[in-house]
């Protein structure tokens, strides 16, 4: 009789162990660690603590999520008091940079606008992107986060584009695309593929939110896909 048989067997026939109670204390088994040979009760309490040891810890990871995330809200609820009192772009950006580097902790922020009425061309946030970048932008149906990004966005951080090494590209829409947040670190692993963006997307509307309360928005609805 093969293993599998036997193991199918005790599955059809859970009462087996009641009619055969002893055989739970005769029945020796080796430790799965130390190879000492102990009674099948005894591997049956290892396999619950290691259970038990199993769950603990997710529940930890869980609690940190929570804490990671409830930290989170709280500087997003920060940035938007912060853009509550703004009137102009100016004050705009201002409040987006010091809260990003500030209190997110980002090292190295580039944004570009483009259909804005009324900008100051000498200004570097609105200085001309080409087509693909505005295409890329647009393409985005939620925050890009990942290791590479084009090379002319790239470029907006200067000197210091060389080092970085993760990003993370926020579209900023309207009922169109009118701009693109870049956050860069040189931590590959501060921006990855795998984690979530909804608080990315959520800066990005405030951001446009704002934009459209100070007037500067020819059509002042947020997109919502």
């Amino acid at each position: 009789m093969k293993a599998e048989d036997v193991a199918q067997y005790l599955q059809e026939h859970p009462q087996f162990f009641n009619d055969y109670a002893d055989l739970l204390a005769d029945i020796q088994i080796s430790h799965p660690q130390s190879g000492k040979v102990i009674s099948l009760n005894e591997r049956q309490f290892i396999s619950l603590r290691e259970r038990n040891r199993a769950l603990q810890d997710k529940l930890l990871e869980l609690i940190s999520f929570g804490e990671e995330n409830d930290a989170i809200g709280e500087k997003m609820h920060r940035l938007a008091i912060a853009l509550i009192s703004v009137s102009n772009l100016d004050e705009l950006l201002n409040a987006l940079y010091f809260s990003l580097k500030e209190d997110f902790s980002v090292p190295l922020v580039a944004m570009r606008f483009w259909k804005i009425p009324g900008a100051d061309p000498l200004k570097v946030e609105f200085t001309p992107t080409s087509e693909d970048v505005q295409a890329i932008a647009e393409s985005l149906p939620q925050p890009y986060c990942g290791n590479h990004i084009a090379d002319e966005i790239k470029q907006w951080f200067g000197e210091s584009s060389e080092h970085l090494h993760s990003f993370a590209m926020i579209p900023l829409n309207t009922v169109q695309t009118i701009g693109l947040l870049v956050l860069g670190s040189p931590d590959a692993e501060r921006f990855y593929p795998e984690m979530g963006t909804l608080h990315l997307k959520r800066l990005g509307e405030l951001a446009c939110t704002t934009l459209a309360r100070c007037g500067q928005l020819e059509n002042t609805e947020t997109a919502t896909a």
